[in-house]
């Protein structure tokens, strides 16, 4: 697989309570646009995903969000993307963001970054997909998930070879290296967002 056109990034949409937390997202940001790569986010203009999507427009790039209606007062939709996309459920959210991107990364943030994270990690594991998916650590912020996912495979419940496909690390040039040079194809199965009920 080459370096992908669109990358669907989840995180916060609190910015923590380290500095670092806004400062990796406004360099990842920065970074994605630097490499010509799209971003597909929440479309939320708070928190890291905030933070996120000013840093890819700051540098030139293109930000697409995707926001449920109920949450465009929520969440603040932004009002500087490239495209606001407004879905009426978070089912109708998760699959247009996956229908748009070619790699999946999360960032630190809550409930709703893993939520979104583990459908793709699952839809990869069912072979609806077989795109990229990482986890960009700060702070050792995902370590104890990734001995979570290790306890998985020596408990019986998640194959090794799919836990090995899920990329873990804190260096963003060996992320966007590995995502560029990942083995990989389109999806398996297409996914149709009509059949996707609230």
């Amino acid at each position: 697989m080459s370096q992908p056109s669109a990358l669907c990034v989840y995180c916060g949409s609190s910015r923590g309570s380290h500095a670092q937390y806004a400062d990796q997202a406004r360099e990842f940001g920065a970074e994605m646009a630097r490499r010509g790569i799209a971003l597909v986010y929440g479309g939320g203009n708070v928190g890291l995903m905030g933070t996120l999507a000013d840093a890819v427009l700051a540098e030139g790039g293109r930000v697409t969000g995707v926001i449920p209606r109920q949450l465009v007062e929520r969440e603040v939709a932004h009002p500087g993307l490239s495209e606001l996309v407004v879905v009426e459920t978070m089912h109708q959210r998760k699959t247009r963001m996956y229908e748009l991107s070619e790699a999946f990364v999360a960032l630190p943030g809550g409930f709703g970054t893993l939520d979104e994270m583990f459908e793709m990690l699952t839809w990869a594991q069912l072979g609806l997909h077989s795109y990229p998916c990482a986890f960009l650590d700060v702070r050792d912020y995902y370590g104890p998930l990734r001995a979570m996912m290790d306890r998985m495979v020596t408990e019986g419940f998640v194959p090794a070879r799919r836990r090995d496909s899920v990329w873990f690390g804190d260096s963003m040039s060996a992320l966007f290296d590995w995502i560029g040079h990942r083995d990989g194809s389109a999806t398996a199965a297409v996914i149709d967002s009509s059949s996707i009920q609230a």
